[in-house]
């Protein structure tokens, strides 16, 4: 899934380091002191490997791996972003532009390998600023290195709301946190005539996937729905025919309503292939991470039609931003010239880091770190992704969700009512007859 972009950065020493390290191993110890201080001066100073009028962005993201698909589109956001602000004069800081250039490994989507090359971009490739990883996961380990060195992160695609409960005054979330994702497809499912009654709420144990299905047993409860099963799986699971078996009976003998599941791509795809077999077919599918990309409906085919949706950003959303995309339909049109593909929220929300760090920068009048930092901490702005503002611990709680829907193959906009351009289709007829 590469669309044409570069291979991943190569973490591989330049040749000059590599000088520099013989020299070390072969000096003598007196010579130890003024060689390590030529080292330091060769690898950049704390003011990132810029070279004066380029502010290097670093980011860990999951090119390969459980979410290399996810990791994928959260790069193509962040290029995207670089190459427009590049085409606008770059970032503006009094007198001076900025050029950006976003410098990133691929994490093999492992948090603990995204915490070492978050450890990696600042120490060794001296970056100005972080922009998140893919996932909660990963965002947990890489916002405590943050914190440590000081360097402001601006993360899209970690929405746990435990990421945000640490203290850390470096991390800055510009998405809704986790509990929206269930809420906004329950709501539009109960938007309906004869809407579902009862639901079963399947989740892979990673913190995010945790997270959404504790809220959506408790939304679901406080607005009269039965749950009739709830049950975790491992995160990255390819086999789920146990889970389903006890589900498929769990409504006095028959599926539920509604299925909510709470998880990754992968595990959706899964869910919807094992259902298919077990001949589980309830009034609506429904699903957090997962419709919202583009090969979700290439993969299953018509099995993906009527599927709900979370998402987070759509091309349909109404907001006049005043960043470099400035619209919806804008950035849709950006997105699909460059990758010749449809954006995912993924990669709307990862460029809506970058517009922020913009915004914070040039409203700092500065580079400097703490000065960006404390610049996040006010910000408001509206943006072609929505509103950007932070609360007191790094959530942008203020932003609403919206709920998509497989429809012919094509992922359309759905609920709230004020922004869809289709209307829900319900129930879901049984598989064999989308």
């Amino acid at each position: 899934m590469s669309h044409g972009l570069p291979h991943p950065t190569q973490s591989a020493p330049s040749h000059g380091f590599q000088r520099m390290r013989r020299a070390l191993r072969i000096a003598p110890a007196l010579t130890v002191v003024p060689l390590l201080a030529m080292l330091l001066v060769a690898c950049g100073g704390s003011g990132g490997s810029s070279g004066g009028n380029t502010l290097v962005f670093g980011a860990p993201v999951s090119l390969t791996g459980a979410t290399s698909h996810e990791g994928q589109d959260t790069l193509n956001g962040y290029q995207l972003w670089a190459k427009t602000v590049n085409a606008k004069g770059g970032i503006k800081v009094g007198d001076k532009s900025y050029n950006v250039k976003i410098k990133y490994y691929d994490d093999g989507s492992s948090p603990t390998k995204s915490a070492q090359l978050t450890t990696q971009l600042i120490t060794a490739d001296k970056v100005n600023f972080l922009l998140g990883p893919y996932g909660t996961s990963a965002t947990l380990q890489d916002e405590t290195i943050a914190q440590q060195y000081q360097i402001p992160m601006v993360e899209g695609n970690g929405a746990s709301t435990a990421i945000f409960s640490q203290g850390n005054k470096y991390i800055f979330g510009v998405l809704s946190p986790a509990p929206k994702y269930a809420a906004i497809m329950i709501e539009a499912a109960q938007s309906v005539a004869n809407p579902p009654q009862t639901i079963a709420i399947i989740s892979a144990n990673d913190d995010f996937s945790k997270g959404v299905a504790v809220a959506a047993k408790a939304y679901a409860t406080a607005h009269g729905m039965t749950v009739t099963y709830y049950q975790e799986y491992p995160a990255g699971a390819t086999d789920l025919t146990n889970v389903l078996t006890a589900l498929k009976t769990s409504n006095n003998g028959g599926p539920p309503d509604m299925i909510l599941g709470s998880g990754h791509e992968g595990e959706a795809i899964v869910t919807l292939k094992e259902a298919k077999q077990l001949g589980i077919n309830p009034k609506v599918f429904a699903f957090t991470v997962g419709p919202a990309l583009p090969d979700f409906a290439t993969t299953l085919g018509g099995d993906a039609n009527y599927v709900l949706g979370s998402s987070q950003w759509t091309p349909q959303v109404k907001y006049q931003g005043t960043d470099v995309f400035g619209t919806a339909p804008n950035f849709e049109q950006m997105y699909k010239a460059q990758y010749n593909a449809e954006p995912s929220y993924q990669a709307a929300e990862s460029a809506a880091c970058g517009v922020a760090f913009q915004a914070a920068i040039e409203k700092a009048g500065s580079i400097d770190p703490t000065k960006v930092r404390d610049s996040l901490t006010s910000l408001d702005i509206m943006t072609f992704y929505g509103q950007i503002k932070f609360d007191s611990t790094g959530s942008n709680t203020f932003k609403p969700m919206v709920t998509i829907q497989i429809q012919n193959g094509q992922v359309v906009t759905v609920y709230p009512s004020n922004v869809a351009n289709a209307t829900l289709q319900y129930p879901t007829p049984p598989f064999g007859s989308r």
